[in-house]
């Protein structure tokens, strides 16, 4: 991508028209109208030229305010709401106001309590400014498009700042959860690449099986879980871990699933998109989810290789597709909920709201007052709709949403903020509700506690009667590797 010049220009300098933006600013210093000399303290730089970062221009409006421009998704400039930048060469207690002045969007939860997110160096633990702080509002000097402004005082002089729309959560990221993953050597844990991006990075797909599932001549159950296709929308990620981290683990509900089904996992579907810091869009301005119909390998190569895999599992007599569920963030509802289709055949929608019904009912920041069915034309190219009308009736398609901001409550009606753990925990609540919708729920009984790592004994075969979507009963697979403990990352608060 394009960089700014470093050498630090006059204040008040109009950096182009909005629609200029081309790239990150880089180690871009803000020198007051008229000054010369060295730049000193207090002469703010900001920085977007890193992974998933975004800020495309900034303006000093006055000595405390300054506008700052979201760099558009590359090669598409409909698309500018994730931003994700740095501030440096601060003064203690020196007092500032941000305005993002050109969100693409009207509606947002910044009308709702919203706020940006910060870290620093000394506080790498990201948190939530105080909502107090941060205003969204029609603004006349910025062609009456909403702006976003917040105020924030920097308290120490050595620290880098950033800000962010929402937690980040970056392919490098991924890419690293991946590999500890992989070094636990799991038996029932299969990391294969799929394809690869325009920019050539990996397109993971990951199998949560027990071994026997995957024999020769053996019937799948498959569930088939994507995430990341719009690469702003990062508690996508977040979730999808959490359905990954209780897949593998050593829980008893984790060992019936990947005893009785096997969970296909495509957790970053826009690689591109998301090193870059784009919103929606991948490396050559393609919002991914409008073309399931007919992916190129060439333009959207990520989405071609995962539409094949699906279609030759869907002519695979021995293979049932049962789910597919693609994981997604909104930016103007509380809660998590879900889309669903509509189809003519009564008995087969009913069926289809069963399992957002139980997840309901496990997860309390799931809403199912949001949960709707549609079969919107604008929505024809999305993952849900075009696997919605291949697949058939003994399949579910659905996108899972859950919310930028927070999750109320049933009953209440304060807004509890999302956590980069509430996020997971809505992930493992995913993977439980399996359990209920296939009735395994009597067989965790016969999984024991985990046993100690060296022994080898095998639980005695299920003798319970084959229920709704289980292949067959399998026997139990080798004991797995005991699961690592997510230790909190304690800081202070600014």
């Amino acid at each position: 991508m394009a960089e700014r010049s470093q050498t630090a220009p006059e204040a008040g300098n109009d950096m182009g028209n909005d629609d200029a933006i081309g790239g990150n600013v880089s180690k871009y210093m803000v020198l007051p109208t008229g000054y010369c000399g060295q730049p000193k303290k207090g002469h703010l730089i900001f920085d977007a030229c890193f992974e998933s970062g975004n800020l495309g221009r900034v303006d000093q409006v006055s000595e405390f305010e300054y506008d700052l421009f979201i760099r558009p998704d590359t090669c598409n400039p409909r698309f500018r709401v994730w931003f994700n930048f740095t501030v440096e060469n601060v003064k203690e207690s020196q007092r500032v106001i941000f305005n993002i002045v050109n969100f693409s969007k009207t509606k947002s939860l910044y009308r709702d309590g919203m706020a940006p997110m910060v870290k620093s160096t000394s506080r790498p633990k990201w948190q939530r400014l105080p909502p107090k702080n941060v205003y969204y509002y029609r603004c006349p000097d910025h062609r009456k498009n909403y702006v976003m402004s917040f105020a924030f005082c920097f308290d120490r002089e050595d620290d880098i700042y950033q800000f962010a729309y929402c937690y980040p959560y970056t392919y490098t990221r991924f890419q690293h959860y991946l590999d500890s993953l992989q070094k636990r050597n799991m038996d029932y844990f299969l990391r294969e690449q799929l394809g690869q991006s325009v920019q050539q990075r990996q397109l993971d797909l990951l199998t949560i099986t027990s071994p026997d599932n995957l024999r020769e001549g053996a019937e799948q159950k498959v569930v088939f879980i994507t995430g990341r296709v719009h690469p702003g929308e990062t508690p996508s990620s977040f979730v999808c871990q959490g359905i990954i981290d209780f897949l593998v683990s050593q829980h008893p509900v984790a060992r019936v699933l990947r005893e009785h089904l096997v969970f296909k996992i495509a957790p970053m579907l826009n690689p591109d998109g998301v090193y870059l810091g784009n919103y929606r869009c991948s490396l050559m301005g393609f919002d991914l989810n409008r073309h399931w119909l007919d992916p190129s390998p060439w333009a959207h190569p990520t989405l071609h290789g995962v539409k094949q895999l699906i279609i030759q599992m869907y002519n695979d007599p021995k293979t049932s597709l049962e789910f597919y569920i693609d994981i997604h963030a909104h930016s103007t509802m509380m809660n998590g909920f879900m889309y669903g289709n509509i189809f003519e055949d009564e008995e087969r929608f009913q069926r289809q709201a069963i399992f957002p019904k139980l997840l309901c009912q496990n997860a309390e920041d799931f809403s199912y007052s949001s949960t709707s069915f549609n079969r919107d034309a604008v929505k024809a190219g999305t993952g849900r709709r075009f696997l919605g009308g291949l697949l058939d009736h003994t399949s579910y398609c659905y996108t899972l949403e859950v919310s930028f901001y927070s999750y109320i409550i049933g009953g209440t009606t304060a807004a509890v903020p999302y956590t980069e753990e509430a996020y997971m925990k809505l992930g493992r609540n995913v993977a439980r509700t399996f359990l209920d919708y296939y009735r395994l729920n009597p067989l965790v009984e016969k999984v024991a506690i985990p046993m100690p790592r060296l022994r080898k004994e095998k639980p005695p075969p299920y003798k319970y009667p084959l229920l709704r979507g289980l292949a067959s009963n399998y026997p139990n697979g080798k004991g797995d590797k005991k699961s690592s403990v997510n230790h909190k990352d304690p800081s202070n608060s600014f």
